[in-house]
């Protein structure tokens, strides 16, 4: 496979700031994606990045436990070659001016969110296991008639069907099934840890338990902050995480309205996390690192690629936004070659920073140099 058009190489000089980024936890994010390949290697994306390519880096990575930051650059630089990538579709068209950025990213964390074993009065919002009619879709077995978009069905009696959306799943279509893993006291606070993907949940007996994505329905992911904003609830340029929530809380009766929009509904599992301090699983099955992990396209980009984000309009994070991330997770909003989602870490600090991120970014991924020698 060819490697895309839409990389330009350039040297690690042209990187604004790379000299001053500490790239030891990206080091080390990155090494744990290079024992996963060990087991199961990553699936190569459609813009040519061969996970094969990754084999020498890889290796040395897992013979180096620590790196400091000087030697962590340095290894970075000995395999891989810059490419920033062009490329100005992927931006919503407000951010479509001369002198934008070709790429643009979000924010996203793990919430923590207080939860009950068992339903009460209090606790009525349950959270859901993956559904034993719920199956895997792909051109295989996929029926003639259903959209192809869709990646999960429901199987029935008659054959494959699409599954339940949101507004029949809140309408009590799953009840009674003892798909209940654990319950919630808002409906609001289990559509964002849909969004997200994960969550810590604060049990009423003091534990803590984490979960995960399992599975979702399959529909496709409406944006409820760009609802709002075709409404005229909120103009667009305020719409954040923070501004949604505040307008849900401010609305209460118009909740459901709202929520159905999205119809697509994510199930969960327990996660197993070797480390504590990390944060959740992600797509690409290691734990993510506070800021060193990147969601992308995962049909066009492939797990693993070190990428260096320049998004100097960006401050949630202190300073004006450049360092090394690794391409560890996806989601269903993350659409193009230019868009990433940068993994803020887990709780209500991390929420607040990951709600207002919204900036235009240059994208370079960093391609093993054997692959961009060929």
């Amino acid at each position: 496979m060819a490697l895309s058009p839409l990389f330009r190489p350039v040297d690690f000089a042209a990187l604004p700031g790379w000299a001053a980024d500490d790239s030891t936890e990206a080091f080390a994010a990155f090494r744990r994606s290079a024992f996963h390949g060990l087991a199961k290697p990553y699936k190569t994306g459609s813009l040519g990045v061969e996970s094969s390519a990754f084999a020498e880096a890889y290796a040395e990575a897992r013979r180096v436990e620590n790196l400091d930051s000087t030697a962590a650059r340095a290894f970075f630089e000995r395999h891989f070659v810059p490419a920033l990538i062009h490329g100005f579709e992927n931006r919503p068209a407000e951010l479509r001016a001369n002198g934008e950025r070709s790429g643009f990213v979000t924010g996203y964390y793990e919430p923590e969110v207080e939860a009950a074993p068992a339903r009460t009065g209090q606790y009525a919002v349950p959270i859901f296991a993956r559904p034993d009619d719920l199956v895997d879709v792909d051109d295989a077995n996929r029926p003639a008639d259903m959209d192809p978009y869709l990646a999960f069905a429901r199987q029935t009696g008659n054959g494959l069907v699409e599954y339940h959306d949101r507004p029949a799943i809140d309408g009590g279509v799953l009840a009674e099934r003892g798909l209940e893993i654990a319950w919630l006291q808002e409906k609001v606070d289990l559509f964002f840890i849909q969004v997200q993907g994960s969550a810590r949940l604060k049990m009423t007996d003091g534990s803590v338990r984490r979960i995960t994505y399992a599975a979702k329905t399959g529909q496709r992911f409406t944006a409820i902050g760009r609802v709002l904003a075709d409404l005229g609830e909120i103009p667009l340029q305020r719409v954040t995480m923070q501004s949604i929530r505040a307008w849900l809380k401010a609305h209460p009766g118009r909740v459901d309205e709202l929520l159905h929009h999205n119809r697509s509904y994510v199930f969960f599992k327990d996660a197993e996390l070797d480390d504590p301090a990390l944060g959740p699983v992600g797509a690409a099955k290691v734990q993510l690192t506070t800021g060193r992990s990147l969601a992308v396209d995962r049909l066009q980009h492939t797990f693993g690629t070190p990428f260096y984000i320049d998004a100097p309009s960006l401050m949630a994070f202190g300073r004006p936004f450049r360092r090394l991330m690794i391409a560890q997770d996806t989601g269903s909003a993350i659409v193009g070659p230019a868009r990433g989602d940068l993994f803020a870490g887990s709780g209500d600090a991390a929420g607040e920073i990951a709600g207002v991120v919204k900036a235009s970014a240059d994208f370079y991924a960093l391609l093993p140099r054997g692959l961009v020698a060929r």
